[in-house]
């Protein structure tokens, strides 16, 4: 399964902070509210597959109108690189807009699309297309800081990079100074090759124990995140190697977080307890969490193994070796920790 590293997420948050309302999500038409229906039902039997099929033809059957059906086009069609279906869904969210929140948003969503299939089809053509987009979404709506970071990292991809600079300016100027995604921005004017780069999501999590660990602020470090969950038969049978690298890499610069997905935060907390797993666990309450949703998580056991730029360099599902690639990433880990010093 290819990672677009990239938080598309639908941005539906960020439209949040851009406009009050949205359109209502079912379609009118009778036939397409009986389709969506069925889509949503097998959406909760998760055959995603055949779900975003029921959420085209619902959409074909309210004639383009159906708000609900291009979400889940546009999110879907990313996801399985249906290009062609996250563009249509996108676009007719732009034919549909007609005050200047949603017509930002809009085009913002669109830009998304265009950078992840940029990404995933490596495609140098969507990057352009993904800049002319945010254009559009600020000439309609100017506050509008996510479109200031989009657009930052579609510049950098487009090697325009003074402009990549000054758009992530633009952007942390829009945040407190704690602010994860400040941090990025300004670790990507610091050095904008990392804007080009697959980075891993940003994130600011509190482990069960208390421990706060973000993104950025373990720069220098090489993360294994491991997704995973007590009702997981594959992921209980991954545990033993979980464990035995967690133990083996003590004392090297590796940060193990494991990010449960478990609904029942008592049962997971028990099962920690009990399989003696002392490193830093995150408990994100099912797939619909932060963390599953931010790094497109669907199938677990789920790795990640992110170098010491923050950069992802290995995912795999179920249980794989992965100590080989690990020892590579800590090597170059150590030279930048004795070249800083520490």
């Amino acid at each position: 399964m290819r990672f677009l590293y990239i938080v598309l997420a639908l941005c539906f948050a960020a439209s949040a902070a851009v406009a009050d309302e949205k359109p209502k999500d079912e379609p009118t038409n009778d036939k397409a509210q009986k389709t969506y229906k069925e889509a949503i039902e097998l959406l909760k039997m998760r055959r995603t597959g055949a779900a975003l099929d029921a959420f085209k033809k619902a959409d074909k059957q309210d004639s383009g109108h159906c708000f609900g059906c291009q979400k889940q086009m546009i999110s879907f069609g990313t996801q399985f690189g249906e290009w062609k279906t996250a563009e249509l869904g996108a676009e007719e969210m732009i034919a549909e807009a007609h005050d200047p929140q949603t017509i930002a948003i809009s085009h913002y969503q669109m830009a998304s699309v265009l950078m992840a299939e940029g990404f995933g089809a490596h495609k140098q053509e969507s990057f352009k297309r993904a800049h002319d987009e945010i254009v559009a979404a600020l000439a309609a709506f100017s506050n509008f800081p996510d479109a200031l970071y989009l657009d930052g990292r579609a510049l950098a991809q487009l090697h325009q990079d003074e402009a990549a600079k000054a758009r992530f300016e633009q952007f942390a100027k829009t945040r407190p100074e704690k602010n994860v995604d400040r941090q990025r921005a300004e670790r990507f004017i610091g050095n904008i090759e990392l804007a080009r780069a697959r980075m891993a999501p940003q994130f600011d999590v509190t482990t069960i124990d208390g421990q706060n660990l973000s993104m950025d602020e373990l720069q220098g470090k090489v993360v294994l995140i491991d997704f995973w969950a007590t009702w997981c038969g594959p992921c209980r049978e991954a545990l033993p190697h979980i464990h035995s690298i967690a133990d083996k890499f003590r004392g090297e610069p590796l940060i193990v977080l494991s990010v449960n997905l478990d609904t029942d935060e008592k049962k997971a907390r028990d099962f920690v307890a009990e399989h003696h797993m002392t490193w830093p666990q995150y408990l994100d309450g099912g797939f619909g969490g932060s963390m599953a949703k931010s790094f497109g998580v669907h199938e677990i056991p789920h790795t990640f193994t992110v170098d010491a730029d923050g950069i992802v360099q290995d995912e795999k599902i179920g249980d794989a070796s992965i100590e080989g690639k690990l020892k590579k990433l800590l090597a170059r880990a150590r030279e930048i920790q004795s070249a800083q010093g520490r």
